[in-house]
């Protein structure tokens, strides 16, 4: 391949990494050792405590647990197999509401062939190679007993893994390669990281010259080193100097793309979920006549996930909040978060409006009963008529005067507001 050409078919990054996260439904708690995958790199540890200062707390607990409470497990492995090689996996619980055995697995994965041909085929393309995450890398048979992938039909579900690329060129790679270290990117360079991160080719997905300017816009600069892309199907991470191998800033690089920044990703699906959850909620709240009760359910779901869930600023790390905020603006989630909140808030003001037309119907009736009722007895106790017929014809006469009273159109508001329906019957 030529160094002014645009594609990648053929390309072999110096160093190249892939993490694939696989919706997957938990059948038992994992026995694997707590916490996410601990990297390594040099002195440097990347454990739940480590990771845990990038985050704020509330985040934190999120993705890593609490002592006594934990929600993410790893285990390494070393499984090899058409150019991809297997270092370790993760399981991180996302249960819901409705959904508590909700998980994610998270393959951690070393890639020895082209990159982008490995990504088009687990992205479905059509003539693109065979799925690699079969034989012995299938989810199903790394994850046998003890979780199951989610089939994707559910609603919202997602039909294809999420993949997170890692990549850096070569010092041929010249359409990735900025002029200095800080002099000019090449359009190219964008256009490698839009295939890496949609996972196709042009010819997979041309990019329509009026709109690539904006599209190829959303990309985060980490520094004059690398570049993040951030899209609905997978995110990808792209070099922009050749790579010097061991020792290279890259190789920290690489631990961050697969750690912290990983992590924002997950926390912006974890997110992902609990919106759809509550879209879902919302679509039924009419399904049943106990309106408040459903209102209020809401109500209470929606505050558990902005207190628990709902963090779009996770850390004073710039990058890790540009990536988290590129992954909701995919999914258009503050979008959608705020249709909820609207929506929520009229459904809230239609209880009220019922329960107050409830209360003026109750007290509508007390008086329609009680006037009547009260203007016989005040006569008889005015007359000091202590007779019994008499009292009971006074009775007989004001259940007589209520009925008719309910029979006007008043009587029929009162009953309506009083069932809740906002008006009488004709």
């Amino acid at each position: 391949m030529t160094t002014a050409s645009s594609s990648l078919e053929a390309v072999s990054g110096a160093r190249q990494e892939l993490t694939v996260v696989v919706p997957v439904r938990l059948l038992r708690t994992p026995d694997w050792a707590e916490g996410p995958f601990p990297f390594e790199l040099g002195s440097r540890r990347t454990d739940s405590a480590t990771r845990a200062t990038y985050f704020a707390p509330a985040s934190a607990r999120v993705l890593y647990g609490a002592p006594g409470r934990p929600r993410r497990w790893h285990r390494p492995l070393s499984v090899s197999q058409d150019g991809l090689h297997l270092i370790g996996m993760e399981l991180l619980r996302t249960a819901t509401a409705r959904h508590p055995g909700h998980a994610l697995a998270v393959l951690h994965f070393s890639v020895e062939r082209p990159l982008l041909p490995v990504l088009r085929a687990i992205g479905g393309r059509p003539t693109a190679d065979a799925p690699p995450l079969t034989g012995l890398l299938a989810p199903p048979r790394l994850l046998a007993e003890l979780a199951e992938v989610r089939d994707g039909t559910e609603p919202f579900a997602i039909a294809r893994p999420y993949t997170v690329a890692f990549m850096t060129p070569q010092a041929d790679h010249g359409p990735a390669l900025r002029a200095g270290f800080e002099g000019v990117l090449p359009p190219t360079a964008d256009r490698w990281l839009w295939q890496l991160a949609s996972r196709s080719t042009p010819a997979d997905f041309p990019l329509a010259p009026e709109t690539a300017t904006e599209q190829l816009g959303s990309a985060v600069r980490i520094s004059a080193d690398w570049s993040a892309l951030v899209l609905r199907q997978g995110a990808a991470f792209l070099g922009h100097r050749a790579d010097g191998g061991d020792g290279d800033f890259f190789e920290f690089g690489a631990l961050h793309s697969r750690t912290v920044y990983l992590d924002a990703l997950l926390l912006g699906s974890i997110q992902r979920d609990h919106i759809d959850e509550l879209t879902d909620e919302l679509s039924e709240v009419f399904d049943s006549s106990r309106l408040a009760r459903r209102v209020t359910t809401l109500e209470r779901n929606i505050a558990l996930f902005r207190s628990t869930y709902w963090r779009q600023h996770l850390t004073a790390h710039g990058p890790a909040n540009d990536l988290l905020l590129a992954f909701q603006n995919q999914h258009r989630l503050p979008a959608r978060f705020n249709e909820i909140l609207a929506e929520v808030a009229d459904y809230s003001r239609l209880v009220q409006t019922q329960e107050s037309q409830q209360i003026s119907g109750a007290l509508g009736t007390l008086t329609i009963l009680g006037l009547p009722l009260g203007t016989a007895l005040g006569i008889l106790q005015v007359l000091g008529d202590e007779s019994v017929t008499h009292l009971l014809v006074a009775l007989g006469l004001s259940v007589a005067a209520a009925a008719g009273a309910l029979t006007t159109r008043y009587g029929r508001l009162v009953l309506a507001s009083l069932r809740g329906t906002g008006k009488p019957r004709r």
